[in-house]
């Protein structure tokens, strides 16, 4: 009788990327977009009045300027460079886009004090999500990324602590000024608290297909 093949494979399937890489622009440039955020925290009245009204610690632009790459050359220089890595994200990703395009669709400032944080949440009309990292003290709160099959997993145990890093349900990331992190938009994710007593500076992003 021939012997019974015990021989076993195991693959990696229904993967979800992370994209990091430097912005690939002059060491300089890091300090222009950090002078035009701290500009705008101080300058952007409706973004302040809008923070104020809804509990939002620091200042973000999300809900009142929606045109920083038409209003800003910073911030339209910075669009140019976030368009290259979006680019090499998608092709990475495999995405058939049939001869349409990833857009810039949105792009906010956000300056989040000591205490402050950001709750879970996902961009459900969009593709590809992003950050442009542009001041990270020590003690700066990383971005908390979440496993996208979570809530599927009702009777799943949980995740030894020591299970590998594509296994974990959380996986932080705390990157340093200059870096850009991707990922697909319906990666949920949050900005746990900021314990540093300086301000946490970044500007986030999302594309979508046009």
């Amino acid at each position: 009788m021939a012997p019974v093949d015990m021989t076993a494979s195991v693959e990696t399937l229904f993967a979800t990327k992370l994209y990091r890489a430097g912005l690939g622009a002059p060491p300089a440039f890091l300090d222009e977009v950090e002078q035009a955020c701290r500009s705008l925290a101080v300058d952007d009245a409706a973004g302040i009045r809008w923070c104020a009204k809804n509990g939002y610690p620091g200042y973000t632009s999300y809900a009142s300027l929606n045109d920083l790459p038409w209003r800003f050359p910073t911030f339209k220089t910075l669009a140019r460079h976030l368009d290259r890595h979006v680019a090499a994200f998608a092709k990475e990703l495999a995405l058939d886009l049939g001869g349409r395009k990833l857009v810039l669709d949105s792009l906010w400032v956000n300056v989040l004090p000591e205490g402050g944080s950001h709750a879970s949440h996902i961009h459900p009309h969009s593709v590809i999500s992003g950050t442009f990292y542009v001041a990270m003290p020590r003690g700066a709160s990383a971005l908390k990324l979440e496993d996208p099959r979570l809530a599927m997993m009702m009777a799943h145990p949980p995740r030894r602590k020591a299970a590998p890093r594509d296994l974990q349900a959380f996986v932080s990331v705390g990157p340093e000024p200059g870096t850009v992190l991707l990922w697909e938009s319906f990666v949920r994710h949050e900005v746990p608290m900021n314990q540093s007593s300086d301000e946490r500076i970044s500007v986030s992003f999302n594309y979508r297909w046009d």
